[in-house]
Formats: C-alpha cells, sequence, structure tokens
C-alpha cells in the first residue's frame, strides 16, 4: 500500500472541530464557533483548511437504509485472483448496491457491505458476482456499535 503524506499536525481545536462534524455534519459555523471557542471567521479558515489537506474528505448524511426500502445489508468476502480484480472493482463501482469495499488481508481478497431491498434481490446481486470468485455472505441482524468517527490517537477510551 502506497502511504500518502504525513497529514498535517492538529493541535487540539482542529481536534475539536473534527469532533464536532463528525457528530453533526450538518452545524452550521457559528456552532461550531461556539463548540471550539473561536470566531466563526477563524473556524471557517480552520474547517477549510481541513478540507484542502484532505484530513476532512466530506460531510454527508447517514441515510436509513431500511427507512428508503433497502430492507437487507449484507457483509460480503469475495477472493478474486489476479487477472479479475479490475473487472471486479469497475462492476462493484457501478453498482448502487454496493456501500463500501476494503482490500484486505487474509482468505478474501475483498470484503464489502451491500444493502438489497430483500433477500431475493440479494442472492441477484450475488449471483452477478460470483463469476469472479467464490464469495461468503454474512446477512446483518442489527448493528450494536454503529459507523462512528475517529477519537484523537492516545486518548485512553471513548466518552459516553
Amino acid at each position: 500500500m502506497t502511504r500518502k503524506p504525513t497529514a498535517p499536525t492538529l493541535d487540539d481545536i482542529a481536534w475539536r472541530i473534527l469532533m464536532a462534524l463528525q457528530s453533526t455534519g450538518r452545524a452550521s459555523l457559528k456552532k461550531l464557533a461556539k463548540e471550539c471557542g473561536l470566531s466563526v471567521a477563524a473556524t471557517a479558515e480552520r474547517v477549510q483548511r481541513l478540507l484542502e489537506t484532505r484530513v476532512v474528505r466530506s460531510v454527508y448524511a447517514e441515510v436509513d437504509t431500511v427507512a428508503v426500502g433497502y430492507t437487507v445489508r449484507a457483509i460480503i468476502g469475495i477472493t478474486v485472483t489476479q487477472p479479475g480484480k479490475k473487472g471486479f472493482l469497475d462492476k462493484l463501482r457501478l453498482a448502487p448496491e454496493v456501500l463500501d469495499c476494503h482490500h484486505v488481508a487474509g482468505a478474501d481478497s475483498y470484503i464489502f457491505t451491500v444493502v438489497a431491498r430483500d433477500l431475493p434481490d440479494l442472492e441477484h446481486f450475488i449471483g452477478t458476482i460470483n463469476t469472479y470468485g467464490e464469495t461468503r455472505t454474512s446477512i446483518v441482524y442489527s448493528t450494536p456499535i454503529a459507523r462512528r468517527g475517529i477519537i484523537k490517537p492516545g486518548v485512553p477510551k471513548r466518552s459516553a
């Protein structure tokens, strides 16, 4: 894996901004400024710098997949041989069911999360990728720890 250049050193204010953005991405600059003890102009400048240095890649809405009609979520692992990897990844990039994909070490080449309207829909999707390799599918019953933001390295534990 190619290492990216080291990110800029983040001070406590930058970490406060990051924590606020991760918990409430829609927060106004005025609210962020208040939480971080800065002026609105200084906060805007700091947020812009975090975006420019790619420390913050994007701020987006997290959608309840069940509320929009995707009642099944699954995590799929697949072993893909080298000649098929590019085609496989091209297929996944175009598949609206695929939420994320990770290139991993171990028995699988990739592990990715998909959503489907129902089990037949999931079965159909898996059928479209089986030509690339052997799949292993885990159906998600629930998510006791949802996706969450990162915390400053060295902080011993998350606050409740």
